[in-house]
């Protein structure tokens, strides 16, 4: 096949429709007509003698050779991006915005350093920062958004992350609690606590060993030594949790980094848990299509170097 020969801009047309799976919103992302787009699907077909994408019940699906073609156009194009793109990035004279899907856990301990930074050195620059229910990692694949920092079970091969820091558990506690007179398994156990959850109904009263596993990394830990929490409030944000844990009874078991930003409120004291728990790892994950571009390099710098400073004041 003669190089020379081929429209690489049905590569682009191709990158596009594998990952929109359908004509209409392809030729809007790319702001061509729809009949140009439609031509240039029939274009590669030809050219690599498939259909590509097919029509079924559920849209456009992509056959076993477009499947196939995916991850190789994405490597390919990233790499002419990168050839094509300004070398340069000067933040301070940038005014681009970045989207960031962060957990509450990665936006309070990561993010107000993150805007010292910006503020000082990219004065210009602005975040929109998005919850997890926002956003799919569909999304973050297509480049929809800049990146995610959360802590994933599993990660999609497509994209690419970075382990940020791990953290371990600190428990909350109100300073007129009793329980920090004697701060052991049993009192801990003992009293009432407050559950954060990402998404979903909380589980209340009755539930069964196979249910505290559903619950995550501190009902995990419990459910190994035979033991399992009582709950009296179900939250979806961390700093709620803090806040809640005020109360002269409850106890809020949280990862210590979040624990951490209330050292100075004399409302409050922090414990280690009285058993072990396995620490989380906060990641930023990306798409391969931002992965050569030089502002998201910047920003993926700054970040990694907030996440040294936090980890370091952290061990302090």
């Amino acid at each position: 096949m003669n190089l020379a020969r081929i429209d690489l801009n049905l590569l682009v047309y191709l990158d596009v429709l594998l990952r929109e799976g359908s004509v209409t919103r392809a030729a809007e992302h790319l702001n061509i007509t729809q009949p140009a787009m439609s031509n240039g699907l029939k274009r590669l077909r030809d050219l690599f003698d498939d259909p590509l994408l097919i029509r079924t019940s559920e849209g456009m699906r992509p056959t076993a050779r477009g499947l196939e073609l995916q991850p190789l156009l994405r490597e390919v194009l990233s790499k002419v991006e990168a050839v094509v793109q300004p070398t340069d990035f000067e933040p301070l004279h940038s005014d681009q915005l970045f989207r960031i899907m962060a957990s509450d856990y990665a936006e309070s301990t990561l993010l107000p350093r993150l805007l010292d930074i910006i503020r000082t050195s990219a004065p210009g620059i602005a975040l929109d920062i998005l919850t997890p229910s926002d956003v799919t990692f569909q999304d973050l694949e297509k480049g929809k958004i800049d990146m995610a920092i959360n802590r994933f079970d599993h990660l999609p091969k497509s994209l690419h992350h970075s382990t940020l820091w791990r953290d371990n558990f600190s428990c909350l506690i109100s300073a007129d609690n009793p329980a920090l007179a004697n701060f052991t398994l049993e009192t801990y156990l003992e009293a009432p606590h407050i559950w954060v959850s990402k998404t979903g109904m909380g589980i209340g009263t009755g539930m069964t060993p196979r249910d505290t596993l559903k619950l995550g990394w501190v009902d995990e830990a419990l459910a190994d030594i035979g033991k399992q929490r009582r709950f009296r409030i179900f939250t979806r944000h961390y700093q709620v949790a803090a806040l809640l844990a005020q109360q002269p009874d409850l106890i809020a078991t949280l990862p210590t980094k979040s624990a951490l930003l209330h050292t100075a409120d004399p409302r409050l004291a922090i414990r280690r848990p009285p058993f072990p728990i396995v620490p989380i790892e906060l990641k930023m994950a990306w798409s391969a299509l931002l992965q050569h571009n030089h502002a998201h390099i910047w920003l993926r710098r700054q970040i990694q170097e907030v996440a040294r400073h936090v980890s370091g004041k952290a061990a302090e």
